[in-house]
Parts: structure tokens; sequence; C-alpha cells
């Protein structure tokens, strides 16, 4: 994602009063001095986020979505930022959006910023420069599992699960479909969606909802031995690299190969391009730049 792309993000972000806690956590607030939604902590190249509304099982409200959105975009054009950590506080990772929000109190065009300002969210994580790795312990549901979905990496414990319940209750998971059925095979994704059906952290990995299934006392090692190794490598690189793959995804084949044709080419007129190539060759570390400088500079 280029530079001018997440300033147009960021003209959509809402700003959040910002406080810091101990060890370098900082914290978005609410308006009605509730408990901070979310922790943001930067430390080493990684950035973690929690969801921090237990009490409503991190439900994705308007305030909540918000404040996650902030996070994702705070400063995500530095370079020392590499990778990004989404997980949450209690026994759900997010319940989905909060139904309160979605009655008919509050109106049509309420309703239309809740689902707008989620796929803003969740768009942006497939767009930011840097990969986005959901760090699962619990049930993820309806737009939390969207957001599972969304995540370019997800590690899951093997208690987790996942469903899109919402034709339960009246309310079909349409949006939500959106990044599951792009996550996992067709009649997968419509048999969650019409049955609500919650599926196990082992039927996930197998169907390509999570990329790994571990233990609950190695969630937090496994988590941060992908991000540590994402860290390894330039960020410029791994930023070419995600955006040519999104972009690809959505191609035919043939232009597909065209697409990522003209961004090995790109790669290489990078300066940490040739440097890589170079420190192989010598048999020692590269030194990143982790910027776009060229190769020729």
């Amino acid at each position: 994602m280029s530079h001018a792309v997440c300033l147009r993000s960021l003209r959509f972000a809402r700003a959040s009063v910002r406080s810091v806690f101990p060890s370098c956590w900082t914290r978005s607030v609410n308006t009605e001095n509730s408990p901070p939604l979310t922790l943001r902590e930067d430390d080493d190249g990684i950035r973690r986020i929690i969801l921090n509304n237990p009490k409503t099982r991190n439900a994705l409200s308007l305030a909540m979505l918000n404040s996650l959105r902030d996070d994702i975009l705070t400063n995500v054009n530095d370079k020392d930022i590499r990778v990004i950590i989404i997980s949450a506080t209690g026994p759900v990772f997010s319940s989905g959006h909060d139904l309160k929000e979605l009655t008919s109190t509050r109106g049509r065009e309420y309703h239309t910023r809740v689902f707008q300002t989620c796929s803003e969210v969740m768009t942006l994580i497939q767009d930011v420069p840097v990969p986005v790795v959901a760090m699962v312990n619990g049930i993820a549901t309806a737009a939390g599992c969207q957001l599972v979905a969304s995540c370019d990496i997800a590690v899951a414990t093997d208690k987790s699960t996942f469903a899109t319940p919402g034709v339960n209750v009246g309310l079909f998971c349409s949006t939500p479909g959106v990044a599951i059925g792009r996550a996992v095979p067709r009649k997968v994704a419509l048999e969650m969606m019409f049955t609500g059906r919650p599926i196990s952290a082992q039927e996930a990995l197998l169907h390509g909802l999570v990329s790994k299934v571990v233990n609950e006392e190695h969630l937090e090692e496994e988590t941060m031995g992908i991000a540590r190794r994402v860290c390894d490598s330039s960020r410029a690189v791994v930023a070419l690299g995600k955006a040519a793959f999104q972009r690809q995804m959505a191609q035919g084949r043939d232009a597909a190969y065209a697409t990522a044709t003209a961004v090995m080419v790109d790669n290489l007129a990078l300066h940490d391009g040739q440097e890589g190539i170079r420190a192989f060759i010598e048999k020692r570390r590269p030194i990143w730049t982790h910027s776009n400088r060229k190769a020729h500079d």
C-alpha cells in the first residue's frame, strides 16, 4: 500500500483519546469513560492490538471498529512497524457486531455506518503494507470470524471455534461471507452461513480459515515466532509482495502472471532486493534499509 493510499485511509480514521499505560501500552478510550476498547503496544517491529471489551464478548461495535482502525493506521507507514498482531482478552475473540446497535430504533443511516466502517476495517487489514496476524484463543463468530478471515495469517488454539450464526437471529452473515468465502471453499462457507453451525479449530485449519492450530500454552510463542520471522525480512520487500499477492488473487491466471512478473522486476530494482541477493552470494546476513530506495541510488 502506498504512502498516498494510507494517507487517504487516515482521512476515514476517527481521532481517539490516548494515554500511556505501564509497559508502553496505549489505550483507545470511548466517550463514556468506560474501560479501553483496545490496547496497543509497539515493540521491536511488532505492533500488538488487543480487543479489550470482554463484557460484550469483544463485540465489534462502531466504537470498537473505530478504535481498531485507529490502532491499525497509527504510524503504519513507519518503517519500524513490520507486523501487526490482533488478539483479544477473555474467552471470546469476538462475537461480531453488537446487536444492540442493529435494532430499528437506530435507523438505516446508522446501520449503514456500522457495516461500511466494518468493511473499511476489513479491507484496511489487507491493504496496509505489513502482514496482519490474528491470534485467536476462543470463539470467533459472525464479524469476529470475518476479522480472522481478513487477516493475512491466523494462529488459533485447539479450543477455538468459528461460526457465522447470523441466520439464527434473522440477520444473514452477508458481509462476513465476503472474507470467509475468499478464505475457505465455497460450499464450506455456505454451510457455515446457512446453518450457523460452528466449526472447530481443526476444521478451520483443514479448510484454510486459520494457518496453524496449537495448544493454548503455545499460542503466544507460535504467534510471536511468526511475527519475528517477518521482522527478519525487508519491510519494503514484504510490503511489495503483500500488495502484489492481493492484487493478483483477484485476477485471472494470465493477468496474474503479468502482474507478478512486473512486481518481481520492481522487487529486483529495490536496494533491499539487490542487498538480499548479494548477502546470499557473499554468505552473510543482509543489512536491510526497509525503504523503497532503488538499487542504483
